[in-house]
């Protein structure tokens, strides 16, 4: 039996150790687009950027593992096609390789703005884009950031302690308002106003241009000029290779509750499966956690199993000396509930909904991580 896995990430890497570490005896091949072994990327936005880690550390395994456990690694080489009647995958190169089951992990990309991209915009999700950014972050830059999310907020972290200038845009009235409300999210906008953060929220972009080496974002509150324009507006599902394979597709490849798609001898994992949460009903979740277990459970189902995937999300960051973790899943309207000291940010959350949990963060209050988690989905506590 053939096991093929499509993707460069860390769902990938997770489902090849699975494999091999389960007992699976078959070949597994692993086709990675960029030019590097399957690694990581939370630490490219939080201990890379912030310079705490070599961007060697984010490899999974290094080369040698794969020849050492027999798994066929193809880096550079980008799937191109999938022939779902043949049971192949074709390359940019134009090689083709049939397989038994197939396993998609191929990510998400970043959600672009064009006429950003004019005026000299990057972005973070590789770690060729992590090094790049880096480099850039030095004492008097003046970085503009655009989007206050979790990539925006942590790019913004690093920026400051780098001693760079940062303005960040957002168009929400708070920072990660949608993600977390008002209560919690005013935790995040205090924390970088102390760290002289310029938070420009309730924004309105109206375009952009390029003065000489400085870029300048026109907004209905005024113009800001900088030297580095970051965005980080979230990402969208890498799901090209899937829809042109005819797979049923909608803000990610659909799977079902094993992780399968709409054709049996697929599946698909991480940051692109819209999975439909036995639980919590369909959604679709970016992040670390979530990739490394969808992976486990997808892995013994490549090899026959028929395992349910029924994990609550679980994302954390970094940010200056905040450190936080979140379970779960709130809803708007949700009620929220704290413990412990939230101007000092040392505190837990808890969001209600119809008397249960549907979500629980932790911040600054590590003896608690076991509690959140284990809160999730029962009747609150008090």
């Amino acid at each position: 039996m053939r096991i093929v896995i499509v993707g460069g990430g860390l769902a990938a890497a997770t489902a090849a150790t699975e494999l091999r570490d389960t007992g699976f005896e078959g070949e597994v091949a692993v086709f990675a687009a960029e030019p590097h072994e399957p690694y990581e990327r939370p630490p490219l936005s939080k201990a890379v950027l912030m310079g705490d880690k070599e961007p060697a550390s984010v490899y999974c395994h290094d080369r040698q593992w794969y020849a050492d456990n027999d798994v066929d690694l193809h880096t550079g080489e980008r799937v191109v096609a999938v022939d779902r009647e043949a049971r192949t995958i074709t390359t940019d190169s134009g090689a083709t390789t049939s397989y038994d089951a197939l396993l998609l992990a191929t990510g998400a990309q970043p959600r672009h703005l064009p006429d950003a991209d004019a005026a000299g915009a990057v972005y973070l999700r590789t770690i060729d884009d992590s090094a790049q950014l880096k480099s850039r972050l030095n004492s008097g830059t003046r970085v503009i950031v655009i989007g206050g999310g979790w990539i925006g907020l942590e790019v913004t972290s690093a920026a400051r302690t780098a001693g760079a200038e940062v303005t960040v845009i957002e168009m929400a009235d708070l920072p990660l308002q949608g993600v977390l409300g008002d209560e919690i999210a005013a935790v995040f906008a205090d924390l970088h106003r102390e760290h002289d953060v310029d938070l420009r929220l309730g924004a309105t972009i109206t375009g952009f241009d390029r003065v000489g080496e400085s870029v300048v974002v026109h907004t209905d509150g005024g113009d800001v000029e900088g030297d580095l324009l970051v965005v980080g507006i979230g990402v969208v599902p890498d799901s090209a290779l899937a829809e042109e394979a005819g797979l049923d597709v909608d803000n990610g490849v659909l799977v079902d509750a094993t992780l399968r798609t709409s054709d049996e001898h697929i599946w698909a994992v991480g940051d692109l499966a819209s999975h439909d949460h036995p639980i919590l009903g369909r959604l679709r979740v970016e992040h670390w956690d979530n990739a490394i277990e969808q992976a486990k459970v997808a892995a013994h189902n490549l090899a026959g199993g028929s395992e349910t995937y029924d994990r609550a999300p679980y994302f954390f960051t970094d940010q200056y000396d905040l450190g936080m973790e979140y379970v779960g899943r709130a809803g708007r309207g949700d009620e929220v509930v704290t413990r412990g000291d939230v101007p000092g940010r040392v505190f837990q959350a808890y969001w209600l909904h119809d008397g249960l949990v549907s979500a629980a963060m932790q911040v600054n209050d590590w003896d608690s991580s076991g509690v959140i988690r284990a809160a999730v989905g029962k009747p609150f506590a008090g």
